[in-house]
């Protein structure tokens, strides 16, 4: 079972998290897994801007430690390599 304990959150972090979790299963970008609501695969933390705007991101350290690693990674190539190296500008 994955379940994590929450961090600490207060009423009004946890009401904007249920929101952003209602409009991305609305969207049908998430879905509940099975019957049982308890499962978490990841711990929701919401990051907050200083203009009011609200991000929900996920905490995935805890699926991390239940997933193997990869077996059978990709080839390095050149193209890999280069973007390592490529820079952004804003």
């Amino acid at each position: 079972m994955l379940r994590r304990p929450s961090y600490l959150e207060i009423l009004e972090t946890s009401k904007e998290i249920e929101k952003h979790v209602n409009e991305l299963l609305d969207m049908d970008v998430i879905r509940n897994i099975g019957h049982n609501k308890i499962v978490e695969v990841t711990t929701p933390v919401l990051t907050t801007w200083n203009y009011g705007k609200s991000r929900l991101c996920g905490d995935f350290r805890a699926l991390n430690s239940y997933t193997k690693a990869d077996r059978y990674p990709t080839k390095d190539t050149p193209c890999s390599r280069q973007i390592g190296k490529i820079q952004l500008h804003h």
